[in-house]
């Protein structure tokens, strides 16, 4: 089976206009790529719109040919299948759009064929994600790379063959995508722009990461993956490139990850945290807490369980150690009731079925007593 990740450009819009439709109408077009749909205007929204619909009348023809011409998208479809779309294929596909409203509208257009043809389609929006400016780029491609990470290995795992579909799309998310598909898609596809419309395959490389600077720093990784902002004089020993300055200036700069240490630090960190237990502010751990990691042996549990460690410590260190923060949300805090010998014990959670028991330490932060199913720490907090 395949899972076929096709990133949305605008072609299905654009190679719709007539010559002789209203002159303003690719200036339209041009002017509002990165506004969202309650941000268009009625000459806008009326010019895509009618695009749209000849767009989908031409398909509905069951042409190849014709459809490969009206979508860049479908065209790597197309060749991906030799040129003939199957019926009831048991491939999934995925269509990135940009977070606006011609993004919105093509990709709508391009899910609805295909799923027409029996193909089971959803559309992934990275919020922000447009090209009006740095900012909502960079945000964007973040999120991408987290929705990367949450949806391709496990895919790989269960022996899908990952392809990205960069036929489509904006130049400026190709660049980074041809980037991501190195570590996540199986093979990186294009089309010659010639009659022939010959697929280009771009095989999986084999990439190794140096993790020497992220080994170093691992416990600041993963506190950035959790949100965390460093002053950038605590970060000197590692690649600007890997990193993001919120805010130009001195030593103070508020610091996180780039969207390039986003995806090396996901990539690296089962290797790095399957092992060792690290140290986190505002946490402290019990000897029976330290046991119950050891027991553990799945190394993907033992990154889940760490993650989450980060994501306490972040939230504890960003309230001067009080616990409020961890109430409702994933983390469900709670006390444990209803035993005796149980008084001050506190309980989150690291998955549905594992948790974490804890007491709250003086001077602020959690002392950390047991990790495992609910059993286990219910009936041993």
């Amino acid at each position: 089976m395949r899972f076929v990740l096709s990133t949305i450009g605008t072609s299905s819009l654009t190679n719709q206009i007539r010559n002789e439709d209203p002159r303003e109408w690719r200036l339209l077009l041009r002017d509002s790529a990165n506004h969202k749909m309650e941000e268009l205007q009625s000459e806008a929204k009326a010019a895509i719109d009618t695009l749209a619909d000849r767009a989908l009348e031409k398909l509905l023809q069951e042409d190849p040919q014709l459809n490969r011409r009206i979508s860049a998208e479908l065209n790597g479809i197309y060749g991906i299948y030799n040129g003939r779309l199957p019926q009831n294929s048991p491939d999934q596909h995925c269509l990135i759009c940009t977070d606006t409203a011609q993004g919105q509208k093509t990709g709508e257009l391009i899910r609805d064929f295909l799923a027409d043809r029996g193909f089971s389609v959803s559309i992934y929006t990275p919020e922000g994600l447009s090209t009006k400016d740095t900012a909502a780029f960079t945000a964007g491609t973040k999120a991408l790379i987290r929705w990367l990470e949450e949806n391709i290995p496990w895919r790989r795992d269960s022996s899908y063959r990952v392809i990205f579909n960069l036929v489509g799309g904006f130049k400026s998310l190709q660049g980074y995508m041809n980037t991501f598909g190195a570590f996540y898609a199986d093979e990186v596809i294009y089309i010659f722009e010639a009659e022939t419309a010959d697929l280009i395959t771009i095989p999986r490389l084999p990439i190794q990461i140096d993790t020497t600077v992220i080994r170093k720093y691992r416990t600041e990784f993963m506190l950035m993956a959790a949100g965390k902002l460093y002053p950038r004089r605590e970060l000197e020993g590692i690649p600007e490139t890997l990193l993001e300055f919120l805010e130009e200036g001195d030593d103070e700069t508020d610091t996180g990850l780039s969207a390039w240490g986003t995806l090396i630090w996901n990539r690296a960190k089962v290797d790095l945290l399957g092992k060792e237990l690290l140290s986190f502010p505002r946490l402290a751990y019990a000897r029976s807490f330290q046991s119950d990691f050891k027991r553990e042996k799945d190394l993907k549990a033992r990154l889940k369980l760490q993650e989450t460690l980060a994501m306490v410590a972040y939230t504890l260190e960003k309230d001067g150690g009080h616990t409020s923060g961890l109430t409702g949300g994933a983390l469900n805090y709670e006390k444990i009731r209803g035993a005796e010998g149980k008084a001050g014990i506190h309980t989150f959670r690291v998955t549905e079925a594992i948790r974490v028991s804890c007491t709250v330490a003086e001077g602020g932060g959690l002392t950390l007593q047991h990790y495992g199913g609910h059993d286990h720490v219910y009936k041993n907090p």
